[in-house]
């Protein structure tokens, strides 16, 4: 789920083009300019780039190892494998994952963890060791097939939306993406929230279903993933397909910058509520992020959510991350507190999906499950944490750039 937005596409491929040949000035005639020569500016200083640094740390350092969710973890885990089994640097560790069988004891788990890889202490080249850890889960609406007053729709991916791979043309650009659409001879920025919202991009024809509450819509773009309760009793599964390509910008920001939620306060349910009692401002507030969501109907296995590793999400032992730090199919040990607390949450967790706000070297979004209680947890879920990197013992930390 990575892109770049369009104004950063044109500023990369102009700093990849040639440059042209540089004019030689003609001969000075001797005589003085009528303008005083400007002083010669001072550069802007680029911000300071982030960047992971690892540091190999002992089983003994990370706190609360091996704890009492490991059962939940290996089931994570092998799931992982379905994907990571084949990569030849994951086959022989899958393989012998699957010998132990999918509910060995956690001494068995221990050992094996212990055994074959080599924990990574995460720290970020501007904060440290302590970064933000936030949740999320596969949230319920309700909803129907047909359109009502205040319904809202939950589109599919529309045909006009571009993806563009830049490693295509520069392969240092690895991993970027841009996406937007055609308008004459020219690629330009795929309509923005604001823009759909008013009718623009996708047409009736993609409505996969339609949403009862705006803001609830609003939240399962956030999630990536949900299930929406229709009339006749049935569900739809639904699971992120794309996106605008616009940056994704927090309301709860906006709120606690205009001075209607303090920032410390902010959380999915205050802005429900906020939203709930200011129902003239709702579109004012959602069109404060231009980032927007499609989705795609999805089978309804009773199995986790779907993450970007394209496995199922297990809960309370998967977690989104940045993958420009934390590989996708990588074990983590993490070392946070429980929503609203300060009781440790201290287990192996498995890094098996990605979201537009997920940031930085040590940042982490945990996934909580399916359902209001797993949403009553994630929406409060804004807390301090660490992370160890788990790898194979005979591999490397990524590199960074």
């Amino acid at each position: 789920m990575r892109y770049v937005p369009l104004f950063l596409l044109l500023a990369l491929l102009s700093a990849c083009a040639s440059r042209p040949t540089p004019v030689t000035p003609p001969p000075s005639t001797g005589t003085p300019t009528t303008e005083p020569a400007k002083p010669e500016e001072k550069p802007a200083e680029k911000p300071a780039e982030n960047v992971a640094i690892y540091h190999p740390a002992d089983w003994s350092e990370l706190p609360g190892w091996p704890g009492n969710e490991l059962a939940a973890s290996w089931t994570s885990w092998l799931s992982s494998c379905d994907r990571l089994q084949r990569r030849n640097d994951r086959q022989a560790l899958c393989s012998e994952a699957r010998t132990l069988g999918v509910q060995p004891d956690t001494e068995t788990i221990q050992r094996f963890f212990e055994g074959r890889f080599q924990p990574w202490r995460i720290e970020s080249s501007l904060n440290g060791d302590t970064g933000l850890v936030t949740g999320y889960y596969e949230a319920l609406l309700t909803g129907g097939r047909e359109h009502k007053p205040g319904r809202v729709p939950l589109y599919a991916e529309p045909d006009d939306l571009l993806t563009i791979d830049l490693a295509e043309l520069y392969p240092e650009l690895k991993g970027k993406r841009v996406r937007g659409r055609v308008e004459g001879k020219k690629v330009v920025p795929y309509w923005s929230r604001d823009d759909i919202n008013q009718g623009k991009g996708p047409g009736p024809g993609k409505v996969l279903v339609w949403a009862d509450d705006p803001i609830d819509a609003f939240f399962l773009e956030i999630q990536g993933s949900g299930r929406v309760q229709l009339e006749d009793g049935s569900r739809v599964r639904l699971g992120y397909a794309n996106q605008n390509g616009h940056p994704y910008r927090s309301i709860g920001r906006w709120l606690a910058d205009q001075g209607e939620i303090p920032i410390e306060q902010v959380s999915m349910q205050r802005i429900q509520a906020w939203a709930l009692a200011n129902p003239a401002r709702l579109r004012e507030l959602l069109s404060q992020n231009p980032s927007y969501v499609f989705f795609r109907i999805v089978p309804d296995d009773g199995r986790g959510a779907i993450g970007a590793l394209n496995v199922p999400l297990t809960a309370g032992a998967s977690i989104a991350v940045d993958p420009k730090f934390t590989p996708l199919g990588s074990p983590v040990w993490l070392d946070t507190t429980y929503p609203s607390s300060d009781t440790p949450l201290q287990r192996l967790v498995q890094a098996q999906d990605t979201g537009g706000a997920i940031r930085g070297p040590v940042r982490a979004d945990f996934f909580w499950g399916f359902g209001h209680e797993a949403g009553a947890q994630a929406g409060v879920m804004k807390q301090k944490g660490r992370m160890w990197l788990l790898l194979p013992k005979d591999q490397p930390p990524p590199a960074q750039p």
